[in-house]
């Protein structure tokens, strides 16, 4: 009657042939979802049978291989790019900026510029002049005179940069010795021009015989002009005539050319004047009061175009704000003030 233990029962849809949507329930069924047939291990790229098969731990992802440290290039850069390439590269270009800078420097870039008919920026060789010759004292058309370039400066560097090849060239044409002083104010004070030209005396000691009060943004133009020694008296370079800005006739300022003995006579310029004007305007009293005779450039027929200015117009009209208070000072300026005062020295 029942089945044998050796052969258990087996129901008809245990032997695979009958689904189970076939066989008859007392309750309905859900719809059976179709499991996959092959299901994709964690961490493997292996797809394997869903029968009979346990799940296997899940594999670590092999780390990315290292190809010549392309792991630290930014992501803009291709992989094959290598810190080895950038560093090769970086050598290149540092070797090509100092050619550039080199040929610049040498005036070989400017001149193929101009062959091309291209005009070039910036001040034209704006590089540390060559040094003047040794052989001054044995050639004697130098001259025995030796001039000192008083030159007032505060925070002008693009000026300065023009204005010291220029002026070597010009005075070595004219076999004039000389030596330029850049004489800084460092401080926070207002800009003291004349203090500074007593300044620069000074330090130019006994190696020069005669200065020029020269201001940094004004270039002589023409080789006719003279800078030789003024042994008559005061020679005003930058006359009323000449001068781009200034044409009144008791103005002694832009370039000045006169022999020590005679800047000792006028005791110098007063160091009273702070900011900017009129300084140059209580020379003039000093060089009428000393008795000396102020001689100025003729047979100049290049007019107003014989200097080039490099100032730049927004100074112009910041500095003559301050030309009223300066006026108060010219009326109570006294000769002793001065090159001899004790305000004056080395360390002013």
């Amino acid at each position: 009657m029942f089945p044998s233990r050796r052969k258990a029962a087996q129901l008809p849809w245990e032997d695979g042939r009958w689904d189970i949507a076939q066989c008859p329930s007392p309750w309905p069924l859900p719809h059976p979802k179709k499991e996959p047939k092959e299901r994709i291990c964690r961490g493997s790229r292996l797809t394997r049978p869903l029968a009979g098969l346990a799940f296997a731990p899940p594999q670590r992802k092999p780390p990315p291989q290292d190809n010549g440290g392309s792991r630290l290039i930014p992501s803009g850069l291709p992989r094959k790019c290598s810190v080895f390439h950038l560093f090769v590269a970086c050598l290149l270009l540092g070797f090509l900026s100092l050619l550039w800078l080199q040929l610049s420097c040498s005036g070989d870039v400017a001149q193929a510029a101009r062959g091309q008919g291209q005009e070039t920026l910036g001040p034209s060789r704006a590089c540390p002049p060559e040094l003047p010759p040794e052989h001054w004292e044995e050639d004697e058309s130098w001259g025995p005179h030796r001039l000192a370039v008083l030159v007032p400066f505060r925070e002008r560097f693009e000026e300065l940069l023009v204005f010291v090849p220029h002026m070597h060239r010009f005075l070595s044409k004219k076999k004039i010795q000389h030596h330029i002083y850049v004489l800084n104010q460092v401080d926070h004070f207002r800009f003291n021009r004349a203090a500074l030209i007593n300044v620069g005396f000074l330090e130019s000691g006994n190696s020069t015989d005669y200065i020029a009060m020269h201001d940094v943004d004004l270039l002589p133009l023409n080789e006719e002009l003279d800078y030789g020694f003024p042994e008559a008296g005061p020679f005003h370079v930058a006359s009323p005539e000449l001068h781009p800005l200034y044409h009144y006739k008791t103005y002694v300022g832009g370039i000045l050319l006169l022999s020590k003995q005679h800047y000792q006579l006028c005791n110098g310029m007063s160091n009273r004047f702070w900011g900017w004007g009129r300084e140059d305007d209580e020379f003039y009293r000093r060089i009428k009061g000393a008795g000396l005779q102020l001689f100025r450039p003729s047979g100049i027929t290049t007019g107003y175009k014989t200097f080039r200015h490099l100032h730049d117009p927004a100074w112009r009209k910041r500095d003559q704000k301050r030309i009223a208070a300066q006026k108060q000072v010219l009326a109570g300026v006294v000769v002793r003030d001065g090159s001899s005062s004790r305000w004056t020295g080395r360390e002013a």
